[in-house]
């Protein structure tokens, strides 16, 4: 078991984390499109909602100023341009104000968090947030109606019912991380919802929507308000 789970990171690194992978190409084309949207990015204050400053610290754009908050590990910083928050970004604006962080930005980012806050109630409050902190914001979240799940990398597995995905998820080699139990896996499954378009405009009115594509195949969507998309 332990050597099948080692080829199946080896071939998850292929295809998704490995320079010239598939997961690499679509990095890069985000990062585009990201300098599109935000010509000036350089000279901005950057709240992210859910990342890290690993991430940053990796951006082929550096910012004047980046807070990263996040639930679990924000990650640690030297610089006082990089400011790790641990909070909840359903509720981020206690969390930076408890945290003594500024109170409001050029643009929000968050990347991959929208589909696992915990269900409706959760998303509407996170995007309150992203409209109350910053007059423009990046909202990206894997698409619902994309054939292959991504966290998973299993086709369909969004569609099926709630049981059978967490025995998947328990044996499935390519998951993004082994669960250590069943019950881990019933959580990771019923913590990870993925949205459709409807939805991502219900959150984001006004907002373009953009479709990251994969072989035709709308695969991501990013809601940017107030860039020059």
């Amino acid at each position: 078991m332990t050597e099948n789970r080692g080829v199946a990171a080896r071939l998850r690194h292929k295809l998704v984390d490995a320079p010239g992978s598939a997961g690499a190409r679509t990095r890069a084309a985000r990062w585009a499109l990201v300098e599109e949207a935000f010509p000036d990015l350089a000279t901005m204050s950057v709240l992210d909602l859910g990342g890290t400053v690993e991430w940053w610290r990796r951006a082929p754009v550096r910012p004047k100023e980046v807070t990263v908050l996040n639930l679990f590990e924000p990650g640690d910083s030297d610089d006082p341009a990089m400011v790790p928050v641990t909070g909840d970004a359903c509720r981020a604006r206690e969390a930076l104000g408890a945290a003594g962080a500024p109170g409001s930005y050029d643009v929000v980012f968050s990347n991959s968090l929208l589909e696992h806050v915990g269900g409706h109630a959760q998303r509407a409050a996170l995007a309150r947030e992203v409209h109350a902190l910053a007059p423009r914001h990046w909202v990206q979240t894997p698409y619902r109606y994309f054939p292959l799940e991504p966290h998973w990398l299993f086709p369909g597995l969004q569609f099926m019912p709630m049981a059978a995905r967490a025995r998947l998820a328990a044996r499935w080699p390519l998951a993004h991380s082994s669960p250590d139990s069943r019950e881990d896996a019933m959580s990771e499954v019923q913590w990870t919802e993925l949205v459709g378009i409807a939805e991502l405009k219900s959150y984001f009115p006004g907002s373009t929507i953009h479709h990251e594509r994969v072989a035709g195949l709308t695969k991501s969507l990013v809601a940017v308000g107030g860039g020059a998309l």
